[in-house]
């Protein structure tokens, strides 16, 4: 287990070649890493960088991140799973040239929302928040509170599911993210 963000039982699934975790989280996804379950593409991938704390029921996850995107479906965010069927992720994507809001919601097959933002960002904060059968997806850019609702799913009550972070470089040679804080709260 690993102490990061003011707290022990922190954990990798999936770790990257390099990393650190002093002050945040700093790492550089390895190429070929992403989180998808066939839909479209007609592909799995599990294997993307996750690093977080084992919780169940109810809780508030915040994840405030920044990272250096150049390569197709380079992404970082927050991401809450309970196994290989059924998790959600959510963050910021380099898709066709520009950057996007992404969120990936799975229960067996996964599906994509995904909204382009005008601009770069230099910080992105999303709050994922599980009530009973429920993930509410928020976001916030460059230090504004995650007030920003894109995306109410589903998802399986009461499993205990990993909470925290997500990075993946699925076409390009990987990338620098640095996570600079991770709040795991009741809701």
């Amino acid at each position: 287990m690993i102490m990061a963000f003011g707290a022990s039982g922190w954990q990798w699934m999936n770790p990257p070649r390099q990393w650190t975790a002093d002050d945040g989280l700093s790492l550089i996804c390895d190429e070929g890493t992403d989180l998808w379950r066939r839909t479209h593409y007609g592909y799995t991938f599990d294997n993307a960088h996750l690093f977080g704390r084992v919780l169940p029921g109810d809780l508030r996850l915040a994840v405030t991140f920044s990272g250096e995107y150049a390569e197709q479906y380079d992404q970082a965010g927050a991401v809450l799973r309970i196994d290989e069927n059924n998790w959600i992720k959510a963050g910021i994507e380099y898709v066709d040239g520009g950057f996007h809001l992404s969120t990936v919601v799975t229960r067996e097959v996964s599906d994509w929302s995904v909204l382009p933002l005008p601009r770069p960002v230099e910080k992105v904060t999303f709050e994922l928040v599980r009530r009973g059968d429920a993930v509410t997806v928020r976001y916030g850019l460059d230090g504004e509170p995650p007030e920003h609702q894109v995306r109410l799913a589903y998802f399986p009550p009461a499993e205990p599911a990993l909470a925290g972070a997500m990075a993946a470089a699925p076409v390009g040679k990987g990338f620098a993210v640095r996570v600079t804080d991770i709040r795991i709260t009741a809701a």
